[in-house]
């Protein structure tokens, strides 16, 4: 993923840019969509049907490049009822409501149904500034 949204580049000019104070997120949370989300937020994240967001963590960023990769692995299960199709993901602050911080589309829009699992593999999500 590489687009920040406009919380989060307002955290970073505020942080990098100013000597006034910022407060972090210190929890992330991965998010599903079934439509495209945008820098101000929006898209259609999933609920029901047993759906959470997943608890998301990452590695120290590279340099050259600014880029992080999750240390750990999500799993999403679908009980209940169907999803629909899953097309973008986000990285929010909170494990309910809360703030965006990244969003983008998925490498391949995936159905998911009653029974499916998704999965998310150590190091599947990067993100890159740049």
């Amino acid at each position: 993923m590489s687009a920040l949204s406009d919380n989060a580049e307002a955290l970073v000019l505020n942080y990098l840019m100013t000597t006034g104070s910022t407060t972090r997120p210190t929890a992330w949370f991965l998010a599903l969509f079934t439509s495209a989300t945008t820098d101000a937020g929006g898209g259609n994240e999933i609920s029901g049907n047993n759906y959470t967001r997943q608890a998301v963590t990452f590695a120290a960023a590279t340099s050259p490049g600014g880029t992080t990769t999750s240390t750990n692995g999500q799993t999403f299960a679908a009980i209940g009822g169907n999803w629909g199709t899953v097309t973008h993901v986000a990285v929010m602050d909170a494990s309910a409501s809360g703030n965006m911080i990244w969003h983008g589309a998925i490498a391949v829009n995936r159905i998911v149904n009653d029974g499916d699992t998704m999965i998310f593999a150590v190091g599947e999500i990067d993100l890159t500034l740049g």
